[in-house]
């Protein structure tokens, strides 16, 4: 793992993204805007334009809280939703929109790694159940997009300080740590399951003796 790095989003000189591996910690500062399921298929799916121009911007996947208070929003707490989710939607979402990083929870599949390979983005992930501390990060909420998809699933736009700390798991080489955790894990099952059919018909052959 590298020095802590701090990214400005959005982001105008990927050459920074290129540069991180899986494993890496980054914190990001500038502007946010989240999209989860609705605003994924929206883009993805039905070929809707993005409400504003997204190239190089950072997503959040998550659904905030929000409360209106004196004519602005507020961010009472904002985390990441599971992101494995929107999968299925991610490789087209990634490419029509020019997003350079995504930040969510848990793992992504090869596709997203694909398609971060090829647009030179990251996935990154922030800690799960630290809403309160994630909106500690937000210091304006800028502007609001799809409202009309309720606040969850709205595209708010944030500006952020220093939102972290976020591990990347899939990198711009199309690096994917959660497939390697998961083929380890595989393969150390395997070794463990034969490891006991082993020692079980060693047994057996002792038992069986006369």
């Amino acid at each position: 793992m590298r020095d802590e790095l701090t990214i400005e989003a959005p982001v105008k000189n990927r050459g920074i993204l290129e540069n991180l591996r899986t494993g890496d910690v980054i914190y990001l500062s500038g502007l946010v805007a989240t999209a989860r399921d609705e605003a994924y298929r929206r883009i993805a799916l039905m070929n809707e334009e993005p409400p504003l121009s997204l190239e190089g911007w950072a997503i959040f996947h998550a659904g905030p809280i929000m409360k209106r208070m004196n004519n602005k929003w507020q961010c009472l707490s904002i985390g990441p939703t599971t992101s494995i989710r929107l999968e299925s939607y991610s490789p087209s979402f990634i490419e029509r929109t020019g997003v350079s990083i995504i930040i969510g929870k848990g793992g992504m599949g090869r596709g997203t790694a694909e398609a971060c390979r090829k647009h030179r983005a990251i996935y990154a992930v922030f800690p799960g159940g630290c809403g309160v501390l994630g909106a500690s990060f937000v210091k304006e909420v800028i502007d609001v997009k799809w409202l009309e998809l309720g606040i969850p699933e709205a595209m708010w736009i944030l500006r952020v300080e220093r939102l972290g700390p976020l591990i990347v798991t899939i990198d711009a080489t199309g690096r994917n740590m959660a497939e390697e955790v998961k083929s380890e894990a595989k393969s150390r099952m395997n070794e463990a399951l034969s490891t006991i059919r082993e020692g079980l018909t060693k047994k057996r052959m002792h038992e069986e003796k006369p």
